[in-house]
């Protein structure tokens, strides 16, 4: 008895998703954001939180991050494994003259396509800075 491997996606397709995750939150739209998950992928931001699952979920969700005047997302370090990524970054956002600052540690599984089908962040209310 054989058994088939489970396919997953490349390191570099893993990559590439979490690099314009990173680029479309400083300068994409909600709409782009959500497309790079697949269809019925869970989002928990941050872990603990109500779980989004619905495309019309992660728009809105994202809308809030892509609505801020000012908004700017850097790549600190990212490890990848199998279908797994672990990746910490940090986000500046700003509007109406107030700034903020958060660095969470995302974890994202992808499918064999290399569309994200779970997202959790790690992090926690104390962790948000007014700049």
């Amino acid at each position: 008895m054989t058994t088939e491997p489970i396919a997953t996606p490349s390191t570099e397709q893993i990559t590439a998703v979490v690099e314009s995750y990173i680029e479309y939150l400083t300068t994409g739209t909600a709409e782009q954001i959500a497309d790079l998950y697949a269809d019925g992928a869970t989002v928990e931001d941050p872990i603990g939180a109500p779980i989004r699952s619905t495309r019309e979920e992660l728009v809105e969700f994202y809308g809030v991050i892509t609505g801020m005047d000012d908004r700017r997302a850097t790549l600190a370090w990212s490890k990848i494994a199998g279908d797994t990524a672990v990746f910490e970054f940090t986000l500046v956002t700003g509007t109406a003259g107030m700034s903020f600052e958060i660095t969470p540690v995302d974890i994202m599984v992808f499918d064999a396509e290399g569309k994200i089908v779970s997202m959790r962040a790690v992090w926690q209310q104390s962790d948000l800075k007014q700049l």
